[in-house]
């Protein structure tokens, strides 16, 4: 059974690990782990957790702990995760004119730098 996340911003480590029962060196091993676990950090450097990073620890804990994935399992379970079933979108061409007009100033600037490098 998931624990009720309150409503709030941010989480410290202690919270976070009091509401999933992971120990906070258990989470800071897990930021190391896992790319997709990176919890931001006030400037006092301080490690503050939202509501999807809470939701993360849960998941990496029913499939660490609960599943018996490993590390590298887990990391496959995630990424596949996120990976769009669906091909994405082809990357639409750069936008003509701005194209057009980029190459005639890198043409202008490279006559001028022929035109500086040669003596009359």
């Amino acid at each position: 059974m998931d624990p009720v996340i309150p409503d709030k911003l941010y989480f410290r480590i202690g919270e976070v690990a009091a509401l999933t029962g992971i120990k906070p060196h258990v989470l800071r091993y897990w930021e190391a782990e896992f790319r997709t676990f990176r919890p931001n950090k006030s400037t006092t450097r301080q490690r503050l957790y939202q509501r999807k990073d809470i939701e993360l620890v849960l998941r990496l804990k029913d499939l660490l702990y609960h599943q018996g994935f490993t590390i590298a399992g887990a990391r496959k379970a995630l990424r596949d995760r996120f990976i769009p079933e669906e091909p994405a979108p082809a990357i639409p061409p750069p936008c003509t004119p701005l194209r057009q007009q980029l190459e005639e100033i890198r043409n202008d600037l490279l006559r001028l730098r022929d035109s500086l490098g040669r003596t009359p």
